[in-house]
């Protein structure tokens, strides 16, 4: 989603070149991409030069809500947030791993692709500059 936000001044992109440039496999961005346009994150045209566009604003398409888009979840306990982690019983450090599952998620849900978008156009413009004596 970055990718193609990064080269949203080139009209639509074909998965093709993302996956190219991302070292990705092709069939797994069409399943990835999908799920994004099912949900609405992302806009198909067909036809030559076709291809995909993000959906919405840079502001409003935030990392939880791609993640949560294409259903990868973001738990990190053992037992899949059920609360059976041993052996049927709570384990002893399952109410930590919930909270921190908890916290990763809203996390994300605060970082939008234009917040990305900002800091790898200051990393960019920070690589260009070196020290140097004067």
């Amino acid at each position: 989603m970055l990718d193609l936000a990064l080269h949203a001044g080139e009209g639509t992109m074909r998965l093709s070149d993302i996956a190219e440039r991302q070292g990705l496999s092709l069939s797994y961005l069409e399943q990835l991409f999908a799920r994004l346009r099912r949900e609405g994150l992302v806009a198909s045209v067909r036809g030559p030069g076709g291809g995909y566009r993000l959906a919405q604003p840079h502001g409003e398409l935030s990392i939880g809500k791609i993640i949560d888009a294409v259903n990868e979840h973001l738990d990190v306990t053992r037992c899949k947030g059920k609360g059976d982690c041993q052996q049927g019983d709570t384990c002893l450090t399952h109410h930590l791993w919930t909270e921190l599952s908890d916290n990763l998620h809203q996390f994300l849900h605060r970082i939008t692709i234009a917040d990305l978008l900002r800091e790898h156009a200051a990393r960019q413009h920070g690589a260009g500059h070196t020290e140097g004596p004067s």
